[in-house]
């Protein structure tokens, strides 16, 4: 019976959410993977610069 109460208060909550639209929602996506894709490329020069750092005091 909780379950059933608890599917119920999910349902009617999510009928209160502010859904974005699709230009809304691509601006969002662009955001998302270009700050992701510009963290990546930072570690990834990060990392190679402490490998080669490493390198020079190891070899």
């Amino acid at each position: 019976m909780k379950l059933i109460t608890f599917f119920k208060n999910v349902s009617r909550e999510m009928k209160k959410v502010s859904w974005p639209k699709g230009r809304e929602l691509t601006s969002y996506t662009i955001t998302v993977v270009s700050t992701v894709a510009f963290v990546a490329v930072f570690f990834a020069i990060i990392d190679l610069g402490i490998t080669e750092i490493l390198n020079l005091f190891f070899e």
